[in-house]
């Protein structure tokens, strides 16, 4: 199957999330292998992790929300024909675009002032800005996905329907 430019698009920020899950899992790991059996610690871990954490938060905001896969409250949905749960779907959709929009605006300040002020790290003096600016463009990823899935919820609602594979092995 080939897959258009806004579905690699789409797979590529999936990969993304996938690999800060795997960055944060090696960076905890790392850190306790260290500190249990060496009594050593990694300069810098604790900031690290937070920000790290704070980056796969933001990129997994764009996996979660193109496929829908964030927690849901399905009662009127499920009530509703289908005319009603696309309407409800295309509803929340577009709530959901406005909320992550105006953070993605937050967080774009809070990446400006962060470097303005030259917030560092506690032990290697590292700015922390970039790992905010990293966070900030998973926020503008999940902005573009949102906005896609709005649009195929609206003019292509066939392209958003689940894989019959992936649903029977749900």
């Amino acid at each position: 199957m080939t897959l258009n430019p806004m579905d690699r698009f789409i797979d590529g920020i999936e990969f993304a999330a996938a690999a800060f899950i795997g960055i944060v899992a090696v960076d905890i790991f790392v850190s306790v292998l260290l500190r249990y059996l060496f009594s050593a610690s990694i300069p810098d871990s604790y900031d690290f992790g937070r920000l790290l954490l704070g980056i796969l938060i933001f990129w997994g905001i764009a996996a979660t929300s193109y496929r829908g896969g964030h927690i849901t409250v399905d009662l009127v949905w499920a009530a509703a024909g289908p005319r009603g749960k696309r309407a409800i779907d295309v509803f929340a959709t577009l709530v959901l675009l406005f909320v992550v929009t105006v953070q993605t605006a937050m967080l774009f300040d809070k990446v400006r002032t962060t470097r303005a002020d030259h917030v560092l790290t506690y032990d290697l003096h590292l700015p922390t800005w970039p790992f905010f600016a990293v966070a900030w463009a998973g926020d503008v990823s999940a902005v573009i996905l949102i906005a896609v899935r709005t649009y195929r919820l609206i003019f292509h609602p066939e392209k958003l329907a689940p894989d019959p594979i992936a649903k029977a092995l749900e």
